[in-house]
């Protein structure tokens, strides 16, 4: 099919792969979006009498059969066709003939693109939401069962206070609750209709905007035409965003691992199936999940700074740029996707070393619950301080589960709250199942299909 821009000159082969890039590759995640968002635009052309209820059935059964392609992974997308968007347009054309040269009135490729994007990452932010919910909750679990099994607290890396396998592993269940609901809120941000805002100044056709928003399962539309373009790239950068908080955190539960797995700490064992091997030194298992874990989360950073300094200083209105956010936004959120998929696979192998753990814990580690029981029973704590720093040597191991059971206050080894903390996790998964059941609602509504889905992860 001809270029949805084409005019009456060939385009330099240079330029066309300078522009073209690899669109055609990323776009192969927004087939099924492009289509839901056309079968609500085609049924809002037929509202208005461009489109006959014949050329409507038509469309929605090509377009449908493009979605039953490309969940079987058989649609193709070539480089000729430059993305998506067209490709979905030719195989309308080929199919069904006239209707399918209507299919775009009223529509640029740019909130045709936004639309997609938009249902896309709407979906995508609710479920890796529940993802993450889902391994915060194997984090509870993990922190119930080893709720009692001390663990030395550090800080500077080095020997601190009494802790537990409990607090550590509940610690990460809060942090990737907490950046869950920043999904979830995104969320709200996100599901609002671009459709038929055009190239950033609408068209002179009675599009009902609140209709074809209703029919992709959008709870509004994104008001005025002009910011629906300039959200390009900034909601793009929201969903980044928040794919590298949870990024940050996978990172640094992977270098806990990776520390308290080794020999010299021998706290933890990894799943072997989830360590690889050396090319010279037969004896190697080595921990690259959680390297790769570390690095990746870096690669998240990137694709969200990327995508922010592509868009930093743009003026209003549509620009070419916004192409190359779509690389990082795909890229940065597969890799999140993977991050969490894996450092749950990790967690659900791991061994705890009891043993190890106990023995860990060694006098010094008692030094400042010394001092503080000197405290009570008289002493003022600044002198009590003092003296105890002197004569270290002096201090004696205690019971090190009674020492972390001893600790009462809210959130410390001895109450840490794992009830109320399994409560709201499993309300926010719970809270992601029912807007996911929305999303299928209005998705099935549209294409006639069972159990489709935007993201294909």
């Amino acid at each position: 099919m001809a270029k949805l821009w084409q005019k009456d000159y060939s385009l330099d082969s240079l330029m066309e792969e300078f522009t073209v890039s690899n669109d055609y590759i990323l776009d192969q995640e927004l087939v099924i979006s492009d289509c839901l968002a056309s079968i609500a635009h085609a049924r809002g052309l037929a509202d208005i009498g461009i489109l006959s209820e014949e050329e409507l059935d038509s469309l929605e059964q090509g377009l449908s059969e493009i979605i039953t392609l490309r969940q079987k992974g058989e649609f193709s997308i070539t480089p000729q066709d430059e993305d998506c968007h067209t490709a979905i347009e030719g195989y309308l054309t080929n199919k069904i003939g006239e209707a399918g040269k209507k299919i775009h009135t009223g529509r640029s490729r740019n909130d045709q693109v936004q639309t997609a994007l938009r249902i896309w990452m709407r979906e995508f932010s609710i479920r890796l939401c529940r993802e993450t919910g889902l391994f915060a909750q194997a984090l509870l679990d993990f922190a119930k069962k080893y709720e009692f099994v001390p663990m030395p607290g550090r800080t500077h890396m080095q020997i601190a206070m009494p802790s537990s396998v409990g607090l550590w592993a509940a610690a990460f269940a809060e942090e990737f609750y907490d950046e869950g609901q920043r999904l979830m809120q995104l969320s709200w941000t996100l599901d609002q209709s671009p459709l038929g805002s055009a190239a950033s100044y609408g068209v002179p056709l009675p599009l009902d905007r609140t209709y074809t928003a209703n029919q992709m399962g959008f709870t509004r539309v994104q008001n005025n035409v002009l910011y629906a373009n300039n959200s390009r790239g900034k909601f793009e950068a929201m969903v980044l965003d928040c794919c590298d908080y949870i990024a940050l955190t996978a990172s640094k539960l992977a270098q806990d691992l990776i520390l308290f797995t080794l020999p010299e700490f021998g706290y933890f064992s990894l799943p072997p199936q989830l360590c690889t091997g050396s090319s010279i030194m037969p004896q190697k298992k080595n921990p690259d999940g959680l390297e790769l874990a570390r690095s990746r989360s870096s690669v998240v950073s990137s694709c969200a700074s990327r995508v922010k300094s592509i868009i930093r200083s743009l003026p209003s209105g549509y620009n070419r740029d916004f192409q190359d956010t779509k690389e990082p936004l795909m890229q940065g959120t597969k890799a999140t996707w993977q991050l969490v998929q894996i450092m749950k696979r990790m967690l659900e192998g791991l061994e705890v070393h009891e043993d190890r753990l106990t023995s860990a814990c060694v006098p010094e580690l008692y030094a400042t619950d010394v001092v503080l029981q000197k405290v009570l029973k008289g002493g003022n704590f600044r002198d009590t301080y003092k003296d105890i720093g002197l004569h270290l040597k002096d201090v004696q191991a205690m019971d090190p589960v009674q020492t972390i059971q001893n600790r009462t206050s809210l959130g410390t080894t001895g109450n840490l709250g794992l009830e109320e903390d399994d409560l709201f996790v499993r309300l926010m998964i719970e809270g992601c199942d029912e807007v996911l059941e929305s999303y299928t609602a209005a998705y099935e509504n549209l294409c006639d299909l069972e159990g489709v889905q935007a993201v294909l992860y």
